[in-house]
């Protein structure tokens, strides 16, 4: 190419020029003055040239832009051929490879490695714009993405280039780039990703241009769905050069699958193959290379397998593979000049020898008449030969391309409707002059011309964009276009392929003829070169690159590619199935030239779809040599390239573009005015130059011009300013340094100001501050003296309220007594005396003891033995408890520094305390409480009980007390159980009292001037102290006051250095918290203290805690037996005595509810049927139930010792009795089902018979029990004696002195004789059935609940105050005498309502004989018991009452009849339908059960119970409906006038006008709709008739489960959003006017869990509900209204929950110690929501690092927290995996499981309930299984610690050891020693560690194995064959350091790759893959395990954990524990 110069400058020393070096491109120098003065310039490659004076004329300056280089070679300013390779080339010794050209990218192949490709790489390119940085492959794949994603339009990337350009490794790298920032780590990526191993090794050779050269053209499509995320892909393959199997140019190689196998095949293999080396075989050695330098071929063998394995290929296509590739080595050693045909190839082609010789030695052709064969030579066999290797090889490929795509192309599963987008990757031959070229070279170069095509004209209409854009009137642009050519080459008639295709068709076309038909048709065609002569076979072609002759031997016979039909009918006979699999016959193009068009055509129409991308790769030399570059091969590339083209389009535009300020800002010096017109500046003319509306647009000769007049003229203005700027300078500064001195004594002087007046404020505030303290004190001193007596006087009518309020808990007392008034509030005084002088301490000096001594010292009071509670006195043989010895524990004194803690005490305190109070101990009063109150009594009270603390825990020093008489006990003291509802201003009394005495502050208060007659001297002892009479008074505080006294106790202990006292603080601290929780502000910063509290105490108290938070806060003081458990730190164990005579001991708390006393009796005693079964307390001769729910057992047993206490006795001795009896029965009860119980309910009803508690009035029913007890006890047997003992054990003694004995002996004598049981041989258990029913049939008042009522409105009875006795026979009112007033049977009960009348709860019960309104304290107790029983009872009831006259279809009924409802499962009554039978006249059929009453009864009701008033009537067949508004609800009929449909058949016949027509569509129907409401014609409606199912507004035949209904509902409407309105109005409609609008409601509540209506139906939707304010779900289905979108229909779960008229939905949680617990869920709710939830209930330090798993038979899921690394959040209601979620109802189980998922911040003995619920559970295991390498010793310590565990002090299970070795030593160490030494080891090790509990033995567990670097590791075991250096079973751990490789049998760490190493992974079904390193060069390591999904869940959460921690450091985001 020529340069013309424009314009000539003189140049200068150091200038950079261009010079014609006379290869036809300039070159840059750089002029250099020689010592004479003449010119020299250095080139760029170091040559000197000299200069003659013509020459210095015409040489060119270079730009400044082409100096240095730049990164986007459009802003050069030299923009032709030299510009662009001297900028690559400087760029290229600069060691940058990219560069941009506009948008087009050109790479240039380094040959070397570069750190350009890591994982920070990636992020720093993803989701920045192309230009923001330098340019990378990685900005043109994120150009790709960011544009798919923004515009929704798919995208392509073309990367050309010459063979060792870098194609391939560039378009790995986009591919790495996609899947990268796709996120997923999805095994398709991966597969789509090991394509590439495959492609390259069955398509790639070593070439003498590239060792890794890509011998075919391919182009893959990735598909990704809206979210972005990789979903699949497409490859398709061009052109392969099958001619390289056969043939290869010297140096070079064939393909690398051949080298690969032959290096990495076992020997076995390879004998099975009769392999040998690779120099053995004629095939590989033609190119005299058989080893590649840099290439492994072993190890790429094992990757080529690897990648076969990922993509699905079996073990059996990969030999079969092997097998066809070893016979194509075999037939290339075939020799045909002996005429022999033999090999190795023919068993493995699986053909016949004798036909495979005829086939390649023998070619058959057909003749007019007949088929003949003719033999062939040496030569032309060979060929045949060859043609069959070719065929065989080039199908192979194919074939293999075939699986790659069916295992990474997925169709689209969301129907053919689903739009996906796609980036396409073009992998393309660049174009090829070579100097013989021959088809192939004709069909890549026609491949290049098109794509060429395509370039120009993407460029060249993005220049067109850019003027039009800037409203540029411009000539219209020619440019160098290829169309010519390509009209040439395929376009016009007879076209250069189309001859090639025309004369492969004829059997006698030869090359010869197909030449000289294209030298006519193109003889005058410019692009074409014809022949020179006849003999001449070269013919030429001008392409857009050069002109390229063609050699046309064998055009047509490449062109055919077709083989004889011999070697076809050999492949048809073979039995090998791959090979006849390559050759199926398929419907294609039968020429290759065609095929090559039909593929290209459709690639270019694919493109054309696209918006394109370019990559331009160069090579920089031949030699594939780094930092070398060939100049000449670089401009060829260049040309080829196109880039030429496209410089040459700018050239004659306007190539020099700058906005107007950069205009501006650049030549400001030129211009005149602030005008931005180059007309302005120098340039005159208006040619060359435009402006737009944003940019100025010039040519390349003005932009020099520009550019030395502006250098020019800075240079000028700098001389001439600098004299004025220097002397500007010095006036500027002189002027300043006055100014600055000024100025400093202005600021002096404003500082002095400021400081005085600050001092000023300051004193003014402290005297105001001191005024107002001084005021206040006065005040309030004068207030308190005035109140005195008002707070007494509140104490005294507080208790007496409190008395009235509160049911008495004591049945014995008697009415009297109950309602006596409670006792004042000077023995409240007295009592706080007491407890105050009882804290007294000793002033002598404390001397050293034990925790143990100081213990038994407090507790002095306690009796020394250990007992079981309820035993007073001898205990029941057997029952005995032994003695166990009491260890020494860590001294309870706490060091306390919680500063980093989140929830410290420090923080706390200096957050609430007030005024200056510390969070330490302290020993003086406090002038006010800790915290701030607002009731005045509640903080002098605080201040009381900070007196009370101190002096308790000896922190003060004790007072000298006169000596006084013990004052008698009061008869009020009882009322201390009775408290809770009182203020802690009620306490202030005894302050009060002293402060109007003494007229002292509080905190002056001298106790030794207390009256001697209230002081008790025998109390006045602090060491004997009982803590319960301190907790008489703490514990009636509100909880706002329980709060002071926690901070008040924890203050004490911290920091306290007395370990005297520190141990009282502890138990002072223990005993609250068996009584009373903290509130919820302290609750989070008490578990943090516990947390790091002594051994001996810490978790105790924090189990105490929990188990007092679960079950409620008690109303009593402690009782004896807790403080024994205090004590001993242990459980109470109390006896519960049953009716057969027996006693269970039982361990209880100070939590322990008379619930789970029955329970853990049930489990005991082994019983089943629990109903009815309760807890009952006997005292002095009294019982009284405690019944089986949330009542707390000790305050019970508190309540029978205050009375004792009121006794005057000692509480020790009280002699009370815990029972377990029945209580209730149901009137379905059945005593076959639980003999357990009904033996205890038989030894119940005889206990009563002989006791008396059972009255009758006949002595027939006890004669007949005592016959049944005869047949029980005596069988059949008929004995005098028997019967005598019969009487004395059943009748009572009453009876027996009223009836003589002898008489009764002979009626119960005659009884059994003529009973039905003697001779029946009845069991014994259905006997003593038969007593239980006969008691609960005649004594239904004996099993009875009992309630105190008053009535308040109703039928009028003798008495308004009576009991109401409820059981299972019905509901009787009694007076006091147990006279019945009246009794009802349940079916004449119509309803029962909780309410409320004047202050009190009351039951409105609802009769046939009237409404009652009943007053009680346990009304709603009394209410749920009887909604209980009705329920039950209509659920088992077959009877039924009509509510209305029906006569349907032969259906009659009337009003009244009775009903019998047939249970055959025809219809569901759930959905609204029955099918019953009328008893009066006989007809079945379908009833609506709006239409019936079912009555709650089993037996067929009396005709007056089947009797309704139209009154009762509406009352309850309307029940759904009477709570309608008085206004009409708001309705769909607006909506309906504008969007619903025009009405059709279904709008009824009479419809004529538009607004009737309509109505009828908005109302419910009792028919389903034919057509959809709304105007939707996207899908049939499927979904109006499950409506109509699921609210029983159309009857179901078949009972069908409620999922299946909402499935069909919901499922379309999820999937397609234009049918989500639709859904809406169908149940709104429904809803509607409808009876049975109730499931209504219910779907209602579902839908709005699932999707939103649309904007224009959501205000109609919001209105709908808001106007049905009493509907239940309204308020509930408003605020879900505006939740996410789901996508799957309702979870089981949900449909359950809303079944059970449950808006509140709770699921069953796992834990890993086996124990589960239920916690509240929403139809939204996160897991990560779920997850915080579970760990604040259960008190968790923190909830990071746990995790929900959902387990199912298959596996584990895990369910992801939150938002990790961009990944979106899932609902847990997503039904996403298994057939659990299918359309079909959900019956596989699963469980729920939560639990530590990433194991960092762990530390044993830091937070133990994570420990003891998790920590343990989870480790145990694992060291069991033995993945943990571990001595000998620690194996030891550890087996006894375990051992511990299983039987805690049991010493009697040493014999038990060997045999417990597999659940306390590794399994793989068991066999190091005997049974005998492990034994003997063990118990030594479990003796060294006697006296601790099991939960420290567990803890002492973690401690022992938490400094092992696999502790808190997920171990998986698996199979690899990636790295032959490691063994085959690999054992992989992954922990927070990263992940490990281990050899599992000598557990030797192999190998740890950190986090930051592992580039990607993913995981299929049964592989996990890994990539450690970079992009380019990572090593790749595959495992087989069904685990893979575990694997890579866990490597992406402690990935994800670690980019969140180091995302948050800027800035940190500090995330609080949920409260």
């Amino acid at each position: 190419m020529t340069l013309t110069v424009t314009h000539c400058a003189p140049c200068f020393q150091g200038e950079w020029v261009w010079v014609d070096p006379g290869i036809g491109v300039p070159i840059g120098a750089r002029v250099k003055l020689t010592d004479t003065g003449h010119q020299l310039l250095v080139d760029d490659e170091g040559k000197e040239h000299k200069l003659s004076q013509k020459e210095e004329g015409s040489i060119r300056v270079m730009h400044p832009t082409s100096v240095e280089g730049v990164d986007d070679m459009i802003r050069l300013g030299d923009l032709n051929e030299a510009g662009l390779l001297r900028n690559l080339l400087v760029r290229h010794r600069q060691g940058i490879i990219y560069t941009y050209t506009g948008s087009v990218l050109v790479a240039v192949n380094p040959y070397q490695e570069l750190p350009l490709y890591t994982a920070d790489q990636v992020r720093l390119y993803h989701g920045r714009r192309l230009g923001e940085l330098p340019p990378h492959v990685f900005a043109i794949a994120d150009t790709c993405y960011f544009n798919m994603r923004r515009h929704n339009r798919d995208q392509c990337c073309i990367i050309s280039g010459e063979s060792g350009a870098g194609k391939t490794e560039s378009t790995k790298l986009v591919l790495q780039f996609l899947a990268a920032v796709s996120g997923q780590h999805s095994w398709i990526e991966q597969q789509i990703l090991e394509a590439n191993p495959i492609l390259e090794a069955f398509g790639n050779a070593k070439t003498i241009r590239n060792d890794n050269s890509s011998r075919f053209g391919k182009y893959v499509e990735i598909f990704f769905n809206k979210d972005g995320a990789i979903e699949g892909a497409r490859m398709e393959q061009y052109l392969l050069e099958k001619s390289r199997v056969c043939h290869q140019a010297m140096e070079e190689r064939n393909y690398h699958i051949f080298y690969c196998m032959l290096a990495g095949m076992t020997a076995e293999q390879k004998k099975t193959l009769c392999l040998g080396n690779a120099a053995e075989f004629s095939y590989l050695k033609r190119g005299d290379c058989i080893v590649c330098d840099g290439r492994d071929d072993a190890k790429d063998y094992t990757r080529i397998r690897t990648a076969l394995k990922i993509l699905t290929f079996t073990e059996t296509h990969c030999w079969e593979i092997l097998k066809l590739l070893a016979a194509l080595l075999h037939l290339g050693n075939v020799s045909f000049e002996g005429g022999v045909l033999s090999g190795f190839f023919v068993c493995f082609l699986q053909v016949q020898p004798a036909a495979l010789a005829v086939s390649l030695t023998y070619r058959s052709f057909m003749t007019n008449r007949e088929r003949v064969s003719k033999p062939l030579n040496s030569e032309q066999a060979a060929d045949s030969r060859d043609a069959f290797v070719k065929a065989i090889y080039g199908k192979l490929f194919i074939w293999i391309v075939g699986r790659i795509n069916s295992a990474i192309h997925k169709t689209p599963t969301n129907g053919p409707k689903y739009v996906r987008n796609s980036i396409g990757l073009l992998d393309i031959f660049g174009f090829e002059n070579f100097d013989s070229n021959s088809f192939e070279q004709l069909c890549i170069n026609f491949a290049n011309e098109q794509l060429q095509q395509f370039f120009v004209r993407h460029v060249f209409k993005l220049e067109q964009e850019e003027y039009t854009k800037e409203d540029i009137v411009w000539k219209s642009i020619t440019f160098s276009d290829n169309t010519d050519t390509l009209d040439l080459l395929a376009v016009k008639p007879l076209n250069v392929l189309a001859l090639i295709d025309e004369e492969s068709h004829f059997p006698k076309g030869t090359d010869v003829t197909m030449l000289n038909k294209m030298n006519r048709a193109h003889a005058k065609c410019n692009k074409y070169i014809p022949s020179k002569n006849t003999h001449d076979m070269e013919f030429g072609i001008r392409h857009f690159a050069g002109v390229v002759h063609y050699d046309s031997n064998g055009f047509l016979e490449k062109n055919r590619d077709a083989l004889n039909s011999g070697i076809l009918k050999l492949i048809e006979a073979s039995t090998n199935t791959l090979l006849q699999q390559l050759f199926e016959k398929e419907r294609q193009v039968s020429t290759l030239s065609g095929q090559f068009r039909q593929s290209l055509d459709s690639l270019m129409n694919a493109l054309s779809k696209c918006q394109p991308h370019f990559i331009r790769c160069f090579k920089p030399n031949d030699d594939k040599k780094s930092m070398v570059f060939d100049r000449n091969l670089c401009i060829r590339q260049l040309r080829y390239s196109g880039m030429i083209d496209t410089i040459k389009i700018r050239k004659l535009g306007y190539p020099i573009r700058h906005t107007f300020k950069q205009f501006l800002q650049r030549y400001r010096v030129l211009l005149n005015t602030t005008v931005c017109d180059p007309k302005t500046a120098v340039i005159t003319g208006q040619d060359g130059w435009k402006i737009g509306t944003t940019k100025i647009f010039l040519k390349d000769a003005h932009d020099s011009l520009l550019e030395r007049e502006r250098e020019r003229e800075l240079n000028r203005k700098t001389n001439d300013h600098m004299y004025l700027l220097l002397r500007e300078s010095f006036l500027l500064l002189s002027v300043s340094f006055n100014q600055l001195q000024l100025g400093f004594e202005r600021l002096q002087s404003t500082i002095r100001g400021r400081l005085a007046r600050g001092r000023y404020l300051k004193e003014l505030a402290a005297a105001v501050t001191m005024q107002s303290q001084v005021r206040g004190y006065l005040a309030r001193k004068s207030y308190k003296s005035k109140r005195e007596a008002v707070t007494v006087l509140q104490a005294h009518t507080r208790g007496m309220l409190c008395c009235h309020l509160r049911k008495s808990g004591f049945v014995f007392l008697s009415a009297q007594e109950r309602m006596a008034r409670e006792r004042s509030a000077a023995e409240l005084q007295q009592r706080l005396e007491d407890v105050l002088s009882q804290s007294q301490e000793a002033a002598a000096k404390p001397e050293p003891v034990s925790e143990q001594e100081m213990v038994e010292t407090m507790f002095g009071f306690l009796p020394n033995r250990v007992a079981v509670g309820g035993r007073e006195g001898p205990a029941p043989e057997g029952f005995e408890v032994r003695l166990t010895t009491n260890v020494p524990e860590e001294q309870p004194v706490v060091d306390y520094d919680d500063e980093n803690e989140e929830f410290s005490f420090t923080k706390f305190s200096a957050l609430h305390f007030q005024g200056s109070a510390t969070y330490s101990h302290i020993k003086q009063r406090l002038r006010q409480p800790l915290l701030y109150h607002e009731d005045e009594g509640d903080a002098l009270a605080c201040l009381t009980v900070w007196w009370i603390i101190l002096r308790f825990m000896g922190d003060i020093a004790e007072p000298k007390l006169i000596n006084q008489e013990p004052s008698a006990p009061t008869p009020n003291q009882n009322n201390l159980g009775q408290r809770q509802n009182r203020r802690l201003s009620n306490l202030v009394g005894l302050d009060q009292v002293l402060c109007n005495a003494n007229e002292l502050d509080p905190s002056k208060l001298d106790p030794s001037k207390l009256d001697p007659s209230k002081l008790d001297p025998s109390k006045l002892d602090s060491s004997k102290l009982d803590p319960s009479k301190l907790l008489e008074a703490l514990s009636v505080l509100v909880c706002p006051c329980r709060d002071e006294i926690y901070c008040q106790i924890i203050k004490q202990l911290v920091n306290n250095k007395n370990q005297k006292s520190s141990l009282r603080g502890w138990v002072l601290l223990s005993i609250c918290l068996g009584i009373f929780p903290p509130t919820e502000l302290l609750m989070q910063v008490s578990l943090n203290f516990l947390g790091r509290g002594p051994s001996s105490y810490g978790p105790y108290c924090a189990e105490r805690l929990r188990r007092i938070v679960a079950n409620g806060e008690r109303g009593e003081p402690p009782c004896w037996i807790e403080l024994q458990a205090v004590k001993t730190k242990k459980a109470t164990q109390v006896s519960v005595a049953l009716m057969d005579g027996l006693s269970v001991s039982l361990p209880v708390d100070s939590a322990c509810t008379s619930a789970e006393v029955c329970q853990a009796l049930a489990k005991k005693v082994n019983l089943k049927d629990i109903y009815g079964f309760s807890l009952y307390i006997g005292f002095c001769e009294k019982v009284w139930s405690l019944g089986s729910g949330g009542r707390h057992v000790m305050d019970a047993i508190s309540q029978c010792e205050q009375e004792v206490r009121r006794k005057g006795e000692e509480e020790q001795h009280a002699p009370w009795r815990l029972y377990f009896r029945k209580e209730l029965f149901t009137p379905w009860h059945d005593s076959s089902i639980d003999a357990v119980s009904t033996d205890l309910i038989y030894r119940q009803v005889i206990r009563g018979l002989k006791s008396g508690e059972y009255h009758s009035e006949k002595e027939d029913d006890f004669v007949q029990l005592a016959a049944m007890y005869y047949y029980v006890t005596f069988g059949s047997a008929i004995s005098g004696e028997n019967a005598k003992k019969v009487v004395e054990e059943c009748i009572t003694t009453e009876l027996i002195e009223t009836k003589s004995q002898g008489k009764l002996i002979q009626l119960v004598n005659a009884a059994h004789t003529q009973g039905p049981y003697i001779n029946s041989r009845k069991s014994t258990d259905s006997v003593k059935g038969d007593v239980v029913d006969y008691a609960r049939q005649k004594w239904p008042i004996y099993f009875s609940k009992f309630y105190e009522v008053t009535q308040m409105s109703g039928p009028p009875l003798p008495k308004s105050n009576f009991i109401v006795a409820i059981n299972w026979n019905g509901i009787s009112f009694q007076d006091e005498k147990e006279k019945k007033l009246i009794e009802l049977s349940y079916p004449e009960v119509t309803g029962v309502n909780k309410s409320r009348y004047g202050q009190g709860p009351s039951v409105s019960l609802a009769t046939l004989r009237g409404q009652f309104l009943l007053q009680s304290v346990d009304a709603g107790e009394m209410a749920d018991l009887i909604q209980w029983y009705l329920e039950g009872l209509k659920e088992r009831s077959v009877y039924a009452v009509a509510l209305q006259d029906v006569n349907k279809q032969g259906r009659s009924m009337t009003m009244n009849h009775l009903i019998t409802h047939l249970t055959d499962g025809e219809y569901s009554p759930a959905r609204g339908w029955i099918k019953g039978t009328n008893e009066r006249t006989g007809n079945t059929g379908a009833i609506s059960t709006d239409t019936v009453l079912v009555l709650p009864t089993l037996e067929k009701p009396s005709d007056t119970t089947l009797v309704r008033s139209p009154d009762q009537k509406k009352t309850v067949a309307q029940n759904a409906h009477e709570r309608e508004e008085a206004i009409s609800p708001v309705s769909l009929k607006e909506f309906a006038l504008e969007y619903f449909r025009q009405p059709g058949k279904e709008g009824g016949r009479g419809a004529q006008a538009r607004g009737a027509g309509r109505e009828k569509l908005w109302a419910a129907s009792k028919e389903p709709i034919k057509q959809p409401l709304l105007k939707i014609f996207l899908l049939s409606l499927t979904f109006p008739s499950p409506i109509l199912k699921y609210m029983g507004d159309y009857p179901i035949k078949q009972v069908r489960q409620p999922i299946e209904l909402t499935d069909q509902i919901f499922g379309p409407a999820t999937q397609h959003v234009p049918l989500q309105d639709e859904v809406y109005c169908q149940i709104m409609r429904q809803m509607t006017s409808n009876s049975s609008r109730y499931y209504g409601w219910q779907l209602m509540w579902l839908c709005t869990g699932l999707f939103s209506p649309s904007q224009s139906l959501l205000r109609y939707t919001q209105r709908f509900l808001e106007s049905r304010p009493r509907e239940p779900l309204a308020a509930d289905c408003l605020q879900r209204l505006q939740m996410l979108l789901r996508k799957l229909p309702p979870h089981q779960v949900e449909v359950d929950a809303i079944q059970q008229n449950s808006s509140q939905i709770f699921h069953k949680i796992h834990f890993p110690n086996d124990s589960t617990e239920l916690f509240e869920v929403t139809s939204t709710t996160r897991i990560r929501d779920l997850v915080r939830n579970i760990a604040y209930k259960l008190i968790l330090a923190s909830a990071d690092g746990y995790g929900l798993f959902m387990k199912t038979p298959n596996k584990v899921h895990f369910k992801f927290l939150s938002q990790l690394f961009g990944e979106r959040e899932k609902p847990i209601f997503k039904r996403s995996e298994g057939p659990c979620f299918s359309g079909a109802p959900a019956t596989m189980p699963y469980l729920v499981i939560f639990m530590r998922k990433l194991w960092f911040n762990v530390t044993p003995g830091r937070d133990l309930t994570s420990d003891l619920t998790f920590h343990f559970p989870q480790e145990f295991p694992k060291y069991l299984r033995g993945y943990h390498k571990c001595t000998k010793e620690e194996m030891i310590s550890l087996a006894g610690l375990l051992f511990r565990v299983k039987v805690d002090t049991d010493r009697s299970q040493f014999v038990m050891i060997p045999r417990m070795l597999k659940e306390l030593v590794p399994a793989d160490e068991i066999k190091t020693m005997s049974p005998e030494d492990w034994k003997k080891h063990i118990i030594s090790s479990y003796n060294k560690q006697a006296g601790i509990t099991l939960d420290e033995a567990k803890v002492a567990f973690l401690k022992g194995i938490c400094h092992w670097p696999t502790f808190g590791c997920a171990f998986f075991e698996v199979k690899q064959t990636s790295e032959p250096s490691y063994p085959s079973i690999v054992q992989i751990a992954i922990s927070k350091q990263g992940v490990s490789f281990i050899d599992p049998k000598t557990k030797e760490l192999l190998v740890m790759h950190p986090f930051n190493r592992i580039t990607n992974w993913s995981s299929g079904s049964t592989y996990f893959h890994m990539t450690i390193g970079n992009l380019v060069k990572g090593n790749s390591f595959l495992c087989e395990t069904s685990l893979g999904y575990k694997m890579d869940d866990l490597l992406s959460s402690y990935v994800n954990m670690y980019e969140m921690q180091r995302q948050s450091v800027r800035p940190r985001n500090n995330s609080m524990f949920p409260t």
